[in-house]
Formats: structure tokens, sequence, C-alpha cells
């Protein structure tokens, strides 16, 4: 079945959303300076609603200083870098956390293909920007060649040809499923629903073709 991450998280609201549909992970925007960011108290004040939760909590965090996300570590799962940060960053922060790593690549080009496979990262995530809510040239995927999240532009209105013909790993949603710059309900249950109707549909085809 495809991952599924719901991210900028930002309020009760959106925590209420992410218990009702358990998606694998719901991200926190965690720098200063975006439409989603949230600050730290409140990120420990709503945090507080998943304690009996099994969903994976993803610290996004944009060329920020390691200090700032050691704080975070003892209230996160996994840490999101959606920066420049390189290798180098990587080896330094993971001298403070056996945390997984997600590494963000916006692709432009083949060259970037590249660097999101050559990356020490547990999981690295394929965008088009910080959330621009915009697509990127998806024939760039072909190149991949390790397990990867998707994000970008995704939607209700996309979501199901983009998992039948570029099969990732996991997708990642933020506007995709808001209503004037909201989280909403209806959407996000329906882009969950298309995800696993997608994928159960691919998993049977694929069982059919091993039959044949």
């Amino acid at each position: 079945m495809t991952k599924v991450k719901l991210c900028g998280m930002r309020s009760r609201e959106d925590i209420f959303i992410a218990k009702d549909l358990s998606p694998d992970y719901i991200g926190f925007i965690l720098s200063p300076g975006f439409k989603r960011s949230i600050d730290y108290t409140q990120f420990t004040h709503i945090i507080s609603l998943l304690e009996t939760s099994n969903i994976e909590k993803v610290g996004v965090f944009v060329n920020e200083k390691i200090d700032i996300i050691k704080k975070y570590i003892p209230f996160i799962d996994a840490i999101q870098l959606h920066g420049n940060e390189d290798e180098s960053y990587m080896i330094r922060l993971r001298r403070f956390t056996d945390k997984k790593i997600i590494k963000a690549f916006k692709i432009k080009t083949f060259d970037d293909i590249q660097a999101a496979n050559d990356s020490s990262a547990d999981i690295v995530l394929l965008d088009s920007g910080t959330g621009t809510g915009k697509t990127f040239d998806h024939s760039l995927i072909k190149e991949i060649n390790r397990p990867y999240l998707l994000a970008g532009g995704l939607s209700c209105e996309n979501i199901s040809e983009v998992i039948a013909k570029f099969h990732p790993w996991g997708v990642d949603v933020s506007s995709g499923i808001e209503t004037e710059g909201k989280k909403d309900l209806d959407k996000a249950s329906k882009f969950m629903a298309l995800i696993k109707e997608t994928s159960i549909n691919q998993s049977v085809f694929l069982q059919g073709k091993d039959n044949i």
C-alpha cells in the first residue's frame, strides 16, 4: 500500500482530521517564514493530542540550525530537511539522533534525481519546491532507483493516475487537501480513499500478471 503523509498540520482541527484518517505520517513546518509554519509553543500544544496515536510525526525544517532541531527531537519520529542541507549537515545531525531523516529534492533536471539517488537520507522526497502546489516534470521519475516520497501538486484530481503510472513508495500532500488555506476533511478523506483504491487495483493487476 502506498504510504501517505499529510503535511502542513497547524491546528487542533488538523490533528482531528489526521486522527480520523490515520495516515502513515503527518508533517509540521517548524521553520519560520512559511504560510503553514508553527512555533514551538503551538507545536507542543497540538502534538499532545496525538499521545495515543501510531501516526508518525515529521518535523519539517528549512536550512535550520541543528541546535534548533535538537529541541524538537523528543517529540517527532522523523526529521525532514527541505532546504539546501548537504551530506555534511546530515552527518552532523546524526551525531545527535537516530531518528529517520527525510531529504527533499527540488526536481528540475536529471542532476537533481541523481542527487536523490546518491543521498544518505533514509527517505528521499521528490518535490517541485516548498509548498508551491505545483508538479514537476514527472518524466524524470523513471531515473530514480530507490523508494521515494512524491510531492508537489498532488490532489484528488490526479493522485490515482500518478500512483498507477509511477508507483511511488509514498505521497506527500498539503495544499491538495485544503479549501481556502485550511485542511478539508472531505478532500483529505477522498484523497486517501483514492490512494487505497488505486493501490489495491495495482496489486490485483500485478498478481494477475504473475498468474499468466
